[in-house]
């Protein structure tokens, strides 16, 4: 370059000189003729990316877990009907057909078309034995169907899930003979349509505190049900407002004036004709931020009467006389027992949020792998967004949090369908944490994912942005996610209680590392030392074991100062949220080891082996908490962060191979996932 020349900045700075100035621009020399301008072409991601270093089809097996036939035949059932709002997208997508709910459509139109729907899938015989059969493998089949339902709409799932898993469960498990012969068999074929009222205006997780009043008439042989104010009204009840003949109601029991406390009663709110029953009055939720495909509604009852009969007896039950008997005499347990419908609720909540975030992931990383954006060079190639560090960062991370918890959530369904009784707190307890842990990440990677997908993730069509939204109450309903969280560091501090004071070793819920000697963290943590699966269940199961120790300790403070227990427990609550955290986060990670150990060794082996190494690096990387109680020292949280970049960088050759092993189909995704361009040519028009 000519010395004497000026610099492109010096350049750059006279022609905006010359600008403000007014200078004449028919002075600058111009080109003569327009070069043809390089219009960007969309590439698939499978004729770009290297082949697959493994076969995604095992990795769909390891992470799905079962009934993979099922739920393809499911898929393909709803993308070949109409009803499910099939289109087709541009060519250059290859006439693809893509499903999704139309979200334009009104709080009315979006709940008709729920119920279209709901027929369609009864009649094609999907929910066939859902209620009538027993068995692992039939509830297996079920969750495996929901999973798939949930993919394609959340109202539609939520709506069936009340139904069977509230309403269905409700009577199948708190009911007894003369119950599952009346009601069953009508549920299952939907020819009744059932909802589940136990949340009110006022409370809503303290069941143990609604206000709802059923009182035994000895005479009349039946219970009197009223809404005695207005915080007692049924609330958020999903099916209630438009659709529901049928409701089971939480009640307290009062009989010759003792309340024996929650019970469960059926009662008709709706004749064969759809109108609402007599004494009793429903109001619409109104328009929510998601889910109007769900008809929420407000239930009151004005002294209605049903029969002795319609209480759900099998744990406890009114003779004729007004006796009242029970198979359980404590009733903390008995209270216990009424609430166990949910468990399945919350099973299937976890799970579905699990997939909901593939889906986003699918979308988000195909994106990456075919959207360019900036070069290195002024002259040179824009790079693919997934080739740079932060974005590899920002999505990677969530690959293998998801992964993990894929196997969290077949760990947890297998737990539920092999339960026996004395497995019931076990269950709770898992899933509480993973429900609570499972819906907060999903909402978390769909907020990463619609931003990695910039503009184009706020199109509805493109389905991630629309998912936060639909997606969101995950977090507060079955349970808030905070307060089954606090159940969960009740649960284990009980535990702990009770092995000190039994002197006997800790047993179930992974907690046998407790009896063992305290783990010794190296003091410089290499690479290969941070990719130990040794290391990394010491370091988990420290901060596990330290933590609830601690809490223990805090708790025992308050007690001694005067405190009642439950005042204790809730002034220790930031301790119980790191606990909570630390046992889910330990559970996860025990979990997705046991089913890496059994892949033999080979490339998904491996790749299984980075995806756990980040899953640990990053929940290192985000809590507070391996420093604030001294686990790790800085320098070695700072090689964990250093860590996380080179296991991002070696993830990225996988990462199409990854969401391709999910096994969601093409139409289930969006027109973003494929030719983006072609999608938004202008004889496309807009959706």
């Amino acid at each position: 370059m000519d010395p004497a020349s000026p610099s492109p900045a010096a350049r750059r700075a006279a022609a905006i000189a010359r600008h403000l100035a007014g200078a004449d621009t028919t002075l600058i020399p111009m080109r003569t003729s327009l070069e043809p301008s390089c219009c960007l072409s969309y590439v698939p991601p499978e004729s770009s990316e290297p082949p697959p270093a493994f076969a995604p089809s095992d990795l769909r097996r390891l992470l799905d877990g079962h009934d993979l036939p099922t739920r393809d035949c499911l898929f393909r059932a709803m993308e070949e009907s109409p009803l499910f709002c099939s289109r087709r997208a541009g060519t250059g997508t290859g006439g693809r057909v893509f499903v999704a709910p139309d979200f334009n459509e009104s709080k009315e139109g979006q709940r008709e078309a729920t119920m279209r729907r709901i027929t369609f899938l009864a009649r094609r015989g999907v929910f066939r034995g859902w209620l009538s059969e027993d068995g692992a493998e039939a509830e297996l089949r079920k969750i495996a169907l929901l999973d798939c339902i949930g993919v394609y709409d959340h109202s539609l799932a939520i709506k069936i899930g009340v139904h069977f898993l509230l309403w269905g469960s409700a009577i199948k498990f708190l009911g007894t003979k003369r119950h599952h012969d009346k009601w069953l068999l009508a549920t299952e074929n939907y020819d009744i349509k059932g909802c589940f009222a136990m949340t009110e205006l006022g409370h809503g997780s303290n069941v143990r505190g609604i206000e709802t009043i059923a009182t035994y008439d000895s005479t009349a042989r039946e219970f009197i049900i009223n809404t005695p104010c207005e915080s007692a009204q049924k609330y958020w009840i999903g099916g209630a407002a438009n659709h529901a003949t049928h409701t089971i109601v939480f009640s307290q029991l009062h009989i010759n004036r003792k309340n024996e406390g929650v019970h469960a009663f059926v009662a008709q709110i709706r004749d064969e004709d759809g109108n609402v029953l007599p004494n009793i009055h429903i109001a619409d939720c109104g328009h929510k931020i998601g889910l109007n495909g769900v008809d929420n509604g407000r239930i009151w009852f004005q002294n209605i009467r049903v029969p002795r009969e319609n209480l759900l007896n099998l744990v406890a039950d009114v003779l004729p006389d007004g006796q009242y008997v029970s198979m359980i005499d404590d009733p903390d347990q008995r209270f216990a027992a009424f609430l166990s419908p949910l468990t399945l609720g919350r099973v299937n909540i976890a799970v579905n949020s699990v997939y909901i975030s593939k889906v986003g992931l699918v979308i988000a990383v195909r994106y990456s792998l075919s959207r360019r954006a900036f070069s290195l060079t002024p002259d040179g190639p824009e790079m693919l967004l997934l080739d740079y560090p932060s974005h590899q960062r920002r999505l990677l991370p969530l690959l293998a949090k998801v992964c993990l918890m894929s196997s969290a959530g077949n760990f947890m369904k297998k737990m539920y369908v092999k339960r026996t009784p004395e497995m019931s707190k076990s269950i709770h307890i898992y899933s509480s944490a993973l429900k609570a842990t499972l819906t907060w990440q999903n909402m978390i990677t769909l907020q990463e994912c619609r931003e990695a997908c910039g503009g184009q993730g706020l199109k509805t069509e493109n389905r991630v942005g629309i998912f936060k939204a639909e997606f969101d109450v995950q977090s507060t309903f079955e349970g808030d996610n905070n307060v089954l969280m606090q159940q969960v560091s009740k649960a284990l501090y009980a535990e702990f209680l009770a092995a000190q004071k039994k002197k006997k070793a800790f047993k179930g819920l992974g907690l046998e590392h407790l009896n063992g000697p305290t783990p010794v963290i190296p003091d410089k943590l290499t690479s290969s030392i941070l990719r130990s699966s040794k290391f990394q269940m010491d370091l988990f199961c420290l901060r596990e074991r330290d933590l609830l120790k601690q809490f223990a300790e805090e708790v025992s403070l308050h007690l001694a100062r005067g405190e009642s227990r439950e005042k204790a427990l809730m002034l220790s609550y930031q301790l119980a949220e790191d606990l909570a955290r630390a046992f889910t986060e330990r559970t996860i990670l025990q979990i997705f080891l046991e089913d890496e150990m059994n892949v033999p060794s080979g490339s998904l082996k491996e790749v299984l082996g980075l995806l756990r190494s980040l899953y640990v690096m990053v929940s290192i990387d985000e809590s507070a908490s391996f420093l604030r109680y001294g686990y790790l020292s800085r320098d070695n949280v700072a090689s964990v962060r250093k860590e996380v970049l080179k296991l991002c960088g070696e993830l990225r050759p996988h990462a199409l191979a990854v969401v391709s092993s999910f096994g969601i189909p093409d139409a289930f995704l969006s027109p973003l996932a494929f030719d983006w361009i072609e999608a938004n040519v202008l004889s496309t028009g807009s959706h």
